[in-house]
């Protein structure tokens, strides 16, 4: 375990590769701990020159929760969100971005690369915009700009990532994992089914903490149109998407691009919401490229 007390909370990280190569922060998505990050791609940006940095979100993970805030209703933040009102949440996404700039704080770290997948795109985005000076380049994977016009995800994807297990025994819950793993994953990419149960099982060991998702997920909702705000970033941006993406249709991809001034859009045909190993060669070489020439 590595703690480290940034903006006001405890936050899990590790770090890969020089401590005097350049900084590359990873940001993952929504109720996903640190460990989604896959070591063979960690590896590979490591070896491709930087300082990789992946952490756990707030109420995720080993991290620290927010359990005592309470649980927001889904459904009521969505509905102020699209009247314009604003609801009083545990936490915004601009408190997760905050939580990354403090961590480099933390780390005696200036200004880094970072990147962030599906929420943690938006993440890193809000890092952008409220941290321009920290952020040396933007990547911004499987994410969108919270454009209400976009397609929806698919009904599947949804179900599966939003269903209530009866037991929150290992075996249910690795079997859950598996399930969302087959609805939102690439389907030009064949699954290890004995890999996924293993990886399934190894996070359940390392933190169970189910009621943390909701309330990021609130965070998310309420956060709502972020194209006018994504025209300040100044920072380099690279958007990489599937183009099977079943949870974040590709098109949030190309939105994201179009929002971001200068930005530059990389789809991978086949690719649907998560990292298959095979693609690890090519999102390293489209990040590290990014970042070298940012």
């Amino acid at each position: 375990m590595t703690q480290i007390q940034a903006n006001g909370i405890a936050i899990e990280y590790e770090s890969y590769g020089k401590d005097t190569d350049p900084p590359l922060l990873l940001i993952m998505g929504l109720g996903a701990q640190l460990t989604y990050w896959p070591m063979e791609l960690v590896e590979a940006l490591a070896g491709r020159g930087f300082r990789v940095i992946r952490y756990d979100n707030r109420d995720i993970g080993l991290s620290e929760k927010f359990t005592h805030t309470g649980t927001p209703s889904i459904p009521v933040t969505a509905i102020m969100t699209k009247l314009g009102l604003r609801k009083k949440l545990p936490y915004q996404l601009a408190d997760m971005a905050d939580d990354a700039a403090a961590l480099l704080d933390a780390l005696d770290i200036p200004a880094a690369h970072i990147v962030g997948a599906s929420m943690g795109g938006m993440i890193a985005q809000h890092v952008a915009m409220r941290h321009p000076t920290k952020v040396l380049s933007l990547t911004s994977i499987m994410s969108t700009t919270g454009n209400p016009k976009l397609p929806a995800a698919r009904k599947d994807a949804i179900k599966a990532l939003t269903q209530r297990p009866k037991d929150t025994d290992k075996a249910t819950i690795t079997e859950l994992g598996l399930t969302i793993a087959r609805a939102i994953g690439s389907p030009d990419f064949p699954r290890d089914e004995e890999r996924l149960r293993e990886f399934a099982g190894s996070n359940y060991d390392r933190s169970f903490h189910p009621t943390g998702m909701p309330r990021q997920l609130a965070a998310i909702i309420a956060d709502g149109d972020r194209r006018k705000r994504l025209q300040a970033v100044k920072a380099p941006t690279l958007v990489i998407h599937g183009e099977a993406d079943p949870l974040v249709p590709v098109e949030g991809g190309h939105d994201t691009a179009e929002a971001i001034p200068g930005a530059k859009l990389h789809t991978i045909p086949g690719m649907g919401h998560d990292l298959p190993l095979e693609l690890v060669d090519e999102m390293a070489d489209a990040i590290a490229g990014h970042a070298k020439a940012a």
